[in-house]
């Protein structure tokens, strides 16, 4: 089994439009849950999420290209030149040995609803875009990525949920460290703030509703806490080979420890209420990157600020890190970026290996009171960021449908 390393990173969020902006928001506590400028809202129950900010996609990609590229493969494409560019890699590879692995649980829903909306309203006459389909595809991000840079390795998107983009640095890992690629360029990328996704997510009750404080909205483990945040954004991660990254002199951020996926089998969109699903995950994580549970020091969690899911993982990790647990550092930095639905697990990666570079563990902004379900001798990091050792960090993401994946991070040594 070879070693993979990451090399290369990107971001794109509601709270920077860099990998270092992002960073810094993140250590600030910077809440990037705004009121929403997408389109009308009035109507709806909730009025505010996590957008991304001061972007303007002409100053990254070509009018005409462009054109042909939902919100989710701007986005994705804008973190992959900003990743590529950080690694160094132009030049230094094989393209037949490097390959675009992709995360998205929808894909390109804003123009799926523009060209439907834009039909419905004609006199039937159907004059849909020849771009409409290349558009909403779900794999479409990872064959512009593909194409821009030339890579003819594995191209394909995971689609579990909100563990989408996990998946996909799983398999990225699984792909690199078997020996059948030198180099990944994987992450994920979602772009859903739009009518159907707030409309769909309000009726079932699932996001926070709290229109007069968006600012404080997503609450994970406060006691009132009422849904999460949706939220957008991108964020690229380039594994590579041990050997491949040393021999071209690279910079190392961090290694892929291992990773592990399960599934609740429970319900579609309820977590499991012991947390089987998520136990199993994590263990099954902690096995493949042949550590212990002493040698986590960070759990950057799932943390959606919903009742039940908070619930749920926090049971989890209590019976799987036992005594340990009441040494580590939790943290959602959901509070902060909103849910990116699909790219979750891209954006808290990042958070996760720049929490080991830098030994600094980003906040659970937003905590204002306790809540009993939750033992008070657990270290949420509340509202402040905390400097300590950071070994290795364990990202947590769970999707609707009973999908979990963890992936584990450690320090390069």
């Amino acid at each position: 089994m070879k070693r993979v390393v990451v090399t290369g990173l990107g971001a794109l969020t509601p709270i920077g439009n860099t990998t270092g902006e992002y960073w810094q928001s993140l250590v600030n506590g910077v809440s990037g849950a705004n009121p929403i400028t997408r389109f009308d809202c009035e109507k709806f129950k909730t009025k505010f999420a996590c957008e991304v900010k001061n972007f303007d996609v002409l100053n990254f990609i070509d009018r005409k290209e462009a054109r042909k590229m939902d919100p989710f493969t701007q986005f994705a494409v804008v973190a992959a030149d900003e990743a590529m560019a950080d690694s160094g890699l132009e030049g230094n590879f094989d393209p037949d040995r490097t390959g675009i692995i992709w995360g998205s649980g929808i894909g390109g829903l804003t123009t799926f609803l523009k060209e439907c909306s834009d039909f419905v309203k004609g006199d039937g006459t159907p004059r849909f875009s020849p771009f409409f389909i290349p558009m909403m595809i779900s794999d479409i991000a990872g064959g512009h990525i593909s194409i821009k840079y030339g890579l003819r390795g594995p191209n394909f998107t995971t689609v579990s949920a909100c563990a989408s983009s996990n998946n996909a640095i799983l398999d990225a890992y699984t792909y690199i460290s078997q020996g059948q690629s030198d180099v990944i360029v994987t992450g994920g990328s979602e772009a859903c703030v739009n009518e159907a996704a707030i409309g769909g997510f309000n009726s079932m009750k699932a996001l926070s509703e709290r229109n007069d404080d968006p600012l404080t909205a997503s609450r994970p483990f406060d006691l009132d806490r009422d849904g999460f945040v949706l939220g957008e954004g991108a964020a690229c991660i380039i594994l590579e080979s041990l050997d491949h990254a040393l021999a071209r002199g690279a910079k190392i951020y961090a290694e892929v420890a291992g990773g592990g996926l399960s599934a609740d089998a429970y319900h579609i969109s309820a977590p499991h209420p012991e947390g089987v699903g998520v136990i199993n995950v994590m263990r099954y994580a902690l096995q493949n990157a042949n550590l212990k549970p002493e040698d986590i020091d960070y759990i950057n969690v799932h943390g959606t600020s919903t009742p039940l899911g908070d619930i749920a993982e926090v049971i989890a990790i209590k019976e799987v890190f036992g005594e340990h647990a009441f040494k580590l550092n939790i943290s959602s930095t959901k509070s902060m970026t909103g849910h990116l639905l699909g790219g979750a697990g891209a954006v808290e990666a990042v958070a996760s290996i720049l929490s080991i570079q830098n030994d600094i563990v980003p906040p659970t902004i937003n905590h204002f009171t306790d809540d009993p379900a939750f033992d008070p001798n657990l270290n949420f990091t509340f509202n402040k960021a905390q400097k300590r050792e950071v070994r290795a960090a364990l990202s947590n993401t769970f999707g609707f449908g009973g999908h979990n994946v963890s992936v584990i991070f450690k320090k390069y040594n």
